[in-house]
This record gives C-alpha cells, sequence and structure tokens, in this order.
C-alpha cells in the first residue's frame, strides 16, 4: 500500500516553487531589489512591537483598520473611489486566489484562464477540485479578444483568471478586455467572476489603466493586488483584492479562522504609512527594463512587449544551457514559460550590468559551439 494516503490527483507532484540559490545576482522571482529604508524598517519593527504585547489575544479577524488603509491606496487609481467594505486582504495574492476558488468554484464548476499564464492558476483549481480550462494566447502574447469572448461563453466558467500584466509575459491587457469579459462571464446562469490579477499592476507603463477603475460598472468584477512587488515586501505576504462587498462577504465564509495575524497586519500597516517611500523606485525599474528589452532586441533576441518587473526573451534551441552558462556566471534567472523562452527580473543598475555582461559571454559560447557543430557536419 501508498503511503501516505494522498489525494490520487497529487499521488507524485512536486510543489511549486523557483530555485533558491546563494548567488550574486539573484533575478529569478520578481522581487524588488531595493528593500525599505532604516526609518522604514524601524516604524515596522515598533509597530510589530505593539502588536507582540497583545500576542495573547487574537487578532482582528476582519482586519478592519488594514482594509481601510488599503482601500485608501487603491483610491489612487480611480476616480470612484475605493471603500473598505469592498477589500479583502489575505497571507499573499496566492491565499486571496486560492480563497476566492474555494468560494466560487469547487465541484461542478469551471475556471479558465489563457496560457501561457501563472503557473499558479491551475493549482489552485485543483487544490479546490475545480475543473481547469485553458485557452491560448496569440503568438505574440496578446490575447485575442474575440477567441476569448467565445471561450468564456462556450465554456461558461464561474472564475476566470486574468493577469494584467501577464506572468511570465509581461503583456498587459487591452482596456476594452476586461469589460468585454465581464459582460461575458453576465451573460449565463449562475455567471461568473473575472479576476484581474495585477500583482505587478504599479509597474505598467504610461497610459495603461488599472481594472480597478471599472469596479463601479461590472459587478462580477475582482481586481488583485499584491504588497510582495512595488512595495519591496516579498516577505511580508501580504495580498488582496477589491471587489463588489458581496463578493467579500462570500469569502469571509471560507476563510480561516483569524487568518491574517497581528503581527502581519501591523507590519502592512506601517508598511503603507510609507508608500511613497516604498513605491520610488518604481519609475527607476520601468527605465530599467525598457533598457532591458532594448539591449536584448539588440542581440538579435525576440523579446515580448513588458509592464511588468520583468522581461521574457528567447528563443533558444537549448534555453537551459543559456539559463546555466549564466548560473555558472553568478546570475540566476528563471526557466519558466513556453519551450525556449526565459525570463530575467529586473534588478539594480549594477545586477542588470551583470546580467548583460554574462549574457554576452553565454550568447558568445554558444554560437561558437554551433559553429563548431556545423563545421564539423
Amino acid at each position: 500500500m501508498d503511503f501516505p494516503p494522498i489525494r490520487e490527483e497529487l499521488r507524485g507532484l512536486e510543489p511549486y516553487g523557483a530555485p533558491q540559490l546563494d548567488v550574486p545576482v539573484q533575478l529569478n522571482t520578481n522581487e524588488n531589489p531595493y528593500g525599505p529604508s532604516a526609518a522604514c524598517a524601524d516604524d515596522i519593527a515598533a509597530a510589530v512591537r505593539e502588536a507582540a504585547l497583545t500576542l495573547n489575544r487574537y487578532p482582528d479577524r476582519e482586519h478592519v483598520a488594514l482594509r481601510a488603509a488599503l482601500a485608501a491606496y487603491l483610491s489612487r487609481d480611480t476616480p470612484h473611489g475605493v471603500t473598505p467594505d469592498q477589500v479583502w486582504a489575505a497571507n499573499g495574492s496566492n491565499e486571496v486566489m486560492l480563497q476566492l476558488l474555494q468560494a466560487f468554484g469547487g465541484p461542478g464548476r469551471t475556471a479558465m484562464s489563457f496560457a501561457p499564464t501563472y503557473s499558479m492558476y491551475p493549482e489552485y483549481a485543483r487544490d479546490t477540485s475545480t475543473t481547469w480550462v485553458q485557452g491560448r494566447r496569440a503568438e505574440d502574447f496578446s490575447l485575442d479578444l474575440d477567441a476569448a469572448r467565445e471561450a468564456v461563453e462556450r465554456e461558461r466558467p464561474s472564475v476566470v483568471l486574468l493577469p494584467s500584466p501577464n506572468n511570465p509575459t509581461g503583456t498587459a491587457l487591452p482596456p476594452e478586455a476586461v469589460g468585454l469579459l465581464c459582460k461575458a462571464a453576465a451573460s449565463y446562469e449562475p455567471g461568473g467572476l473575472v479576476v484581474v490579477d495585477e500583482a505587478y499592476g504599479e509597474f505598467r507603463r504610461s497610459g495603461v489603466p488599472s481594472a480597478v477603475e471599472l469596479l463601479p460598472t461590472y459587478r462580477n468584477l475582482v481586481v488583485t493586488r499584491t504588497m510582495s512587488k512595488a512595495f519591496a515586501a516579498a516577505g511580508l505576504r501580504l495580498g488582496y483584492l477589491a471587489a463588489d462587498p458581496a463578493i467579500c462577504d462570500a469569502i469571509r465564509v471560507v476563510r480561516l479562522p483569524y487568518h491574517l495575524s497581528a503581527v502581519t497586519q501591523a507590519a502592512a500597516l506601517a508598511a503603507l504609512r510609507h508608500a511613497p517611500e516604498l513605491l520610488g523606485r518604481v519609475d527607476e525599474l520601468r527605465a530599467e527594463r525598457d533598457g532591458c528589452v532594448d539591449w536584448l532586441r539588440e542581440q538579435g533576441l525576440t523579446v515580448a512587449d513588458s509592464d511588468a518587473n520583468f522581461v521574457l526573451f528567447g528563443t533558444f534551441a537549448d534555453r537551459h544551457a543559456v539559463w546555466q552558462g549564466l548560473l555558472d556566471r553568478g546570475v540566476l534567472i528563471r526557466e519558466v514559460g513556453p519551450d525556449g523562452w526565459l525570463r530575467v527580473s529586473i534588478g539594480t543598475a549594477d545586477e542588470m550590468m551583470a546580467f548583460k555582461q554574462a549574457m554576452t559571454e553565454v550568447m558568445q559560447t554558444v554560437a561558437a559551439r554551433t559553429l563548431g557543430m556545423e563545421a564539423q557536419a
């Protein structure tokens, strides 16, 4: 008898995770390379110390103060404003997504997205016994809106997951996409939610709007965010969503009791007080990203347009050899996405210079090896 008696569909599967290697230049998990200042860290430490004095009591299970602060932050992205009862938070946007599937997915229900996209989406569906349906993106990784609408109307999903910018491609949704698919998901009974995952939303290029603006128009719209990326708080593990209050109420049914610790709530509130500082390097990272895109294209590589803090580039006959060549030179990027493609997170100017130098050496090595093979042939 096999042990342990795990669910059959989970047997033999490997857990999700990017390589965690001790190398000089780590550009593989889309982290913000600029950490909080000493003043911000001191504020967080003071807030956590104050919370620690109350750890004999359960935290505020409704995280009211945090929801109010997040609503005030999100209100910057819409003239309509966002109210605290429209906001829900959890331990990273991963838990937010899982809670959405727990509440609105499940046996006999369907979730869908359009590949290539975030590899955790089908795992959320699997873990909640939700049927997973995957459409396809166009060759340039954009979303064919007519095809996407037809797919939603045909499959009648309970939840549509639409990252913007998309991971791992960095592609942003066109403004009309959200409304079109919200209407499609409302055209059948009992209807479906459209979840726009804006984990990298703060990095979008000028003129690309946030879906938060559309919340008053589409009741079945959910917009998710995280403090892991632009806020330079990946270690905090705080994600959140904005939606109709009825959607937040439904999530409260499936959340675990007191799911956000007092320490997490205190640290997140302190970080939000320092939002201008923590977001202060976003413009710098955008410029570094655009420079990276230009440089990679100058090397003759194909590069996806990016509105995120990472760049997908290729294509390589043996992408693992390129990944390994970079790692051998102290630069760790991510081997992810369609075959032949690699993804690099945007780091500091020095880190990006190290990446470019290592990439130049690796491409020269690959070119020399290719020439040698051709000569032997």
